[in-house]
C-alpha cells in the first residue's frame, strides 16, 4: 500500500454514509432527545434565567432581548458538537473496537472512501439535529423566515467543517480517552469565546483576533445573520472561512487516518 493517500475518491464512499444512516435508523428515537431537550433546557437556564438579569444586547445597530441573541449560538454548538463527537468518539469506536472500517476496507473501498463517507455522516447528523433543534427554537418565535430556511445548507457546510477537524483528531489521537485533549483545547474556548454567549467586542484586542480563527465563531454569526434576517456583506466572509477551512482539515484526515491505518 501506498505511503500517502491518493485522494482518489469515488461516489463509492456514499456506501459509507449509506451504512451509518440504516444504523442510525435503528437507534433514531434516542438521539432525537437532545435536540429536542437540550434547546429548552438552554433557553431556560440562559435565556430566561441569565436574560431577565442581562437584559438586552446591542447587535447590528439594534437592541435585541439576550434570548434572541442565544438561541441562534445554540444551534451553532449543537452543529459543531453533533459533527466533532461523531468523527471523533464515534468513528474511533467504529474503527478501534468494532473493526467496521477493517470491514469497509475488505470490499473495494478504499481508506480515503471511508472517511469521505464519515465525514459526511458526521454533516449529515448535524443536519439532522438541526433541523429538530431549529423547530423547537422556532416555536418561541425565536427565528425570522424565510431567511431561517438557510441555516440548514449553513449547517451542512458548518458539519463538514467540523466533522474534517475531528475526524483529523481521530487520526491524531492514540486511545478514546485521549479525545479529552481536543476537546479542552478546541472545543471549550470555541464554546465560551466563540460569540456564543457574548458578542465578541466585549473581548481584549488580542481575544477577539484569536477567535476569528474559531469555526465557530464565523458560524455564529452566519446563523444569527439568518435567524436575525439581517444579512450583512459579511457573511460572505464567515462562508468562505468555514469553506476555506474543511479543504484544510479534509485532506489533514485523510493524511493522520492513513498514516494511524495503513502501516
Amino acid at each position: 500500500m501506498s505511503r500517502w493517500p491518493s485522494f482518489h475518491i469515488t461516489r463509492r464512499f456514499l456506501r459509507v454514509w449509506q451504512r451509518d444512516l440504516v444504523v442510525y435508523q435503528k437507534i433514531w428515537k434516542v438521539n432525537l432527545l437532545t435536540p429536542v431537550f437540550e434547546p429548552l433546557l438552554y433557553l431556560l437556564a440562559f435565556g430566561v434565567g441569565l436574560g431577565g438579569l442581562v437584559g438586552k444586547i446591542f447587535y447590528q445597530q439594534r437592541e435585541v432581548p439576550y434570548i434572541e441573541f442565544i438561541a441562534p449560538a445554540l444551534l451553532a454548538v449543537n452543529i459543531m458538537y453533533n459533527a466533532f463527537f461523531e468523527n471523533t468518539y464515534a468513528s474511533f469506536v467504529r474503527m478501534y473496537y468494532q473493526k467496521t472500517f477493517d470491514a469497509m476496507l475488505a470490499t473495494p473501498l478504499s481508506l480515503e472512501e471511508v472517511i469521505a463517507g464519515e465525514i459526511l455522516w458526521g454533516a449529515t447528523k448535524a443536519v439532522i439535529a438541526t433541523v429538530i433543534m431549529q423547530a423547537v427554537i422556532s416555536l418561541f418565535g425565536l427565528i425570522h423566515y424565510p431567511h431561517g430556511l438557510l441555516i440548514i445548507p449553513v449547517a451542512f457546510l458548518g458539519g463538514l467543517t467540523f466533522g474534517a477537524l475531528g475526524m483529523f483528531c481521530t487520526g491524531l489521537t492514540p486511545s478514546i480517552d485521549m479525545f479529552n485533549l481536543p476537546i479542552f483545547l478546541l472545543i471549550t474556548p470555541m464554546f465560551l469565546f466563540g460569540g456564543t454567549f457574548f458578542p465578541i467586542d466585549h473581548l481584549p484586542a488580542w481575544a477577539r483576533k484569536l477567535s476569528l480563527l474559531f469555526p465557530l465563531t464565523h458560524l455564529v454569526d452566519c446563523i444569527r445573520q439568518l435567524s436575525f434576517g439581517l444579512i450583512q456583506p459579511g457573511i460572505l466572509w464567515n462562508l468562505a472561512v468555514l469553506t476555506i477551512l474543511f479543504v484544510v482539515f479534509f485532506p489533514l484526515a485523510l493524511i493522520t487516518m492513513h498514516r494511524r491505518l495503513i502501516r
